[in-house]
């Protein structure tokens, strides 16, 4: 009888827990048949379970694309629920924009779907690379054990583009040159000429360089001059009808990192004095800024000393 209650117990309390999650869980249909869940604009921590990128889905008419799962694999679960409460189709992809555990940590969830997993083709050597630090720093971060097997790698990877048909709507995968990460991916639905950039395009909280400074302004200036309906960013909410200011907000603070650097280094001036003083005139326009700005003036002069 004890363990019959113990079971009880321990299952009324992780359908309330679910309940929870899955009630304070939202899309937002910023096109037809595409869905947005915004995360939160924050550090993963305990209490938000990873739920701070933002993830979504597209519908076609014989198959559903999984963009990103969240940061854990509750996370991914509550993504999971949404979909089948959305619609009856099934899901046959799951697409990985880059390595960071915010947007993959919640892969598991859709096993057992049986979809294809899809990334760029870099995503496998980087993600393993970096496999055993991830999961020692989010099992912290979330205080739960992360064993490896919550690590999905892609069934598929993308070395250019690919295109995949969803039953009525084509989307189109395209890889970068090293930018953000060196495993960038974006994703084009041709029907609502929307484009998911994902970390590619921060808004409101402060862009990560990962991967390449002088890559990511490159990236940027070209999608500049190009026009899509939509566009979805890794992190907040574009709320402007026009998204070109949005990414010249991201351009400025990236462009000034790498002035400002270059004249440090011309002069001469060590990196401990570029930590300590460059772009300080953004500092109150980025959410986070105190969590990631020094990092990134220490990649940029990493990378900007070799010019």
């Amino acid at each position: 009888m004890f363990y019959l209650l113990k079971y009880f117990s321990i299952s009324l309390f992780i359908l309330v827990f679910q309940t929870e999650v899955y009630a304070d869980f939202t899309v937002t249909e910023i096109a037809k048949g595409l869905y947005v869940h915004y995360g939160l604009q924050a550090e993963t921590s305990v209490a938000n379970k990873g739920d701070i990128a933002n993830i979504g889905f597209i519908v076609g008419k014989k198959c559903v694309a999984v963009i990103d799962t969240g940061g854990s694999l509750t996370v991914g679960n509550a993504l999971r629920h949404t979909i089948q409460q959305t619609t009856t189709i099934p899901i046959c992809y799951v697409i990985n924009t880059h390595i960071h555990p915010d947007h993959i940590f919640g892969n598991r969830a859709f096993l057992a779907d049986k979809p294809v997993y899809l990334a760029h083709v870099h995503f496998p050597r980087a993600l393993a690379s970096r496999a055993t630090n991830y999961l020692t720093a989010f099992s912290l971060l979330l205080a739960e054990s992360l064993a490896e097997n919550i690590l999905v790698y892609p069934d598929k990877t993308v070395d250019d583009a690919l295109e995949l048909d969803l039953g009525e709507r084509i989307i189109r995968l395209q890889t970068y040159p090293t930018a953000h990460t060196d495993n960038d991916l974006s994703v084009y639905d041709v029907n609502t000429d929307t484009l998911w950039l994902a970390d590619l395009l921060f808004v409101e909280r402060i862009p990560v360089i990962d991967g390449s400074l002088l890559g990511w302004v490159s990236v940027l200036e070209k999608l500049q001059q190009q026009n899509f309906k939509h566009v979805i960013a890794g992190h907040g909410e574009i709320k402007q009808i026009d998204w070109h200011p949005a990414m010249a907000t991201e351009l400025r603070y990236l462009t000034t990192i790498r002035d400002e650097v270059r004249e440090y280094i011309k002069q001469m001036k060590p990196i401990e004095d570029a930590v300590a003083q460059v772009g300080h005139t953004e500092q109150a326009r980025w959410l986070l800024f105190d969590d990631y700005h020094k990092r990134n003036v220490t990649a940029a002069f990493a990378e900007l000393e070799w010019e």
